[in-house]
């Protein structure tokens, strides 16, 4: 694999004008000056986006930047996965800061210089800026070193639903990088820059992904009484799975059953002996997870059973709830009131019906997920669309957030 390159802002251009964030933040002149390098950092991985597990290019450029600070490396933390550790002083305290690096299988619509060169892949959820903002305050903590204990910066794989958290931990990230508290952030698009979000307790839903398998008996499609449609069979069940959540779960929870897809069948005279459902289930506690799971499995062979066909369910949790603790969410609201002042948090913001696997680090070790605001002027587009782009006048305000919040908790002991 060729070594990755310094990074341009724009496919050639040496320099690149950022525009400041707001002026009410209060942020260090040191940082503020690594804007522009930390946009070109930003660009150049957007213009890059390796898909779930195949982040050799990033994972090769952040462990390149975080030696040429001074931190210690280790690579292939879950397969792609890198962790920079920099330690100061004496103190044995440890803190951890996760920033997600994977891109989606999405073909980027812009047109803008630093858009996607890699057909059918694009950083669509702003993961570009999230690692640049950790590199940002990478380099900025080597330099200042006002800390007392042990950095540990996290820089995870395959978020977007193939288990790159749980690929760390398994690997033994918190084994071997033990951490007191552990911290993320996620751009919000639709926030104005300059604001943060922090919520505490339940923030974000668990998810699980499912598929339905059906099989019945094919038959030409003009004598049905020869065969079992299950095609049909598939209708009775996707009908029937949109009582599971309207008639067990109490109206004061939230939970989402979709099925997204449907397939059967191939040609226009012949009855489908197969048929494949897939879809996503959300909700905010695992045991209702497991439930809506229970209860599924109950419907699908018993709708399947009634109908003369046969069905099978498999359906896997691929994220765990996001549950803050209360203290870190106090205190990293703290950190963004600092940073931004009170009137520019927004604290127990509505719940999130997405998912992120980021929950599975917080069963683990006490922290909180909070969300940047990555702008909400008119057209502000959401993320997972091919329009989308991180916007890196908020780069300073996140590391800002990540610097401040190792400042603060291994602040040196008098």
């Amino acid at each position: 694999m060729s070594q990755p390159t310094e990074p341009t802002a724009t496919g050639g251009d040496t320099a690149i004008a950022v525009t400041p964030p707001p002026a009410h933040a209060a942020l260090p002149e040191a940082l503020l000056g690594q804007h522009a390098e930390m946009a070109a950092w930003r660009r150049d991985l957007h213009a890059n986006p390796e898909l779930c597990f195949e982040e050799t290019r990033t994972a090769q450029l952040v462990a390149q930047r975080l030696e040429s600070f001074g931190y210690e490396i280790h690579r292939g933390i879950g397969k792609t996965g890198v962790v920079g550790v920099l330690r100061n002083g004496t103190s044995t305290r440890s803190i951890g800061l996760r920033a997600d690096m994977d891109a989606l299988p999405i073909a980027e619509a812009n047109l803008f210089g630093h858009r996607s060169i890699r057909e059918g892949r694009m950083h669509a959820c702003g993961h570009d800026g999230h690692t640049a903002m950790l590199l940002g305050a990478a380099k900025y903590l080597a330099r200042t070193r006002r800390f007392d204990g042990i950095v540990n910066l996290i820089f995870q794989p395959a978020e977007e639903g193939l288990g790159g958290a749980v690929a760390m931990i398994e690997d033994g990230l918190f084994e071997r990088f033990p951490c007191d508290t552990v911290f993320a952030m996620h751009n919000r698009p639709k926030l104005a820059v300059g604001r943060f979000a922090v919520r505490t307790g339940p923030a974000m839903a668990g998810g699980a992904f499912f598929d339905i398998h059906i099989t019945g008996v094919g038959a030409h499609g003009a004598r049905p009484e020869t065969g079992v449609d299950a095609l049909m069979v598939g209708a009775h069940i996707a009908t029937a799975l949109q009582m599971i959540v309207s008639r067990n779960v109490p109206p004061v929870e939230t939970a989402v059953l979709s099925i997204t897809q449907f397939h059967a069948g191939d040609a226009y005279n012949v009855i489908p002996q197969t048929a494949v459902l897939r879809g996503t289930v959300r909700a905010f506690r695992t045991d209702l997870m497991q439930r809506i799971e229970t209860l599924m499995r109950r419907t699908i062979e018993n709708v399947a059973q009634g109908l003369g066909a046969a069905a099978s369910l498999d359906f896997r949790i691929n994220f765990a709830p996001v549950v803050n603790d209360g203290e870190q969410a106090d205190f990293a609201a703290a950190i963004c009131t600092e940073l931004v002042g009170a009137d520019n948090v927004q604290r127990n913001p509505p719940l999130i019906m997405g998912s992120e696997d980021f929950s599975f680090m917080l069963n683990e070790v006490p922290g909180c997920y909070l969300n940047i605001g990555n702008g909400d002027v008119e057209g502000a587009c959401e993320v997972h669309n091919p329009m989308y782009d991180f916007n890196d006048q908020a780069l300073p305000l996140g590391a800002a957030f990540f610097v401040r919040t190792v400042e603060k908790k291994l602040a040196p002991v008098a």
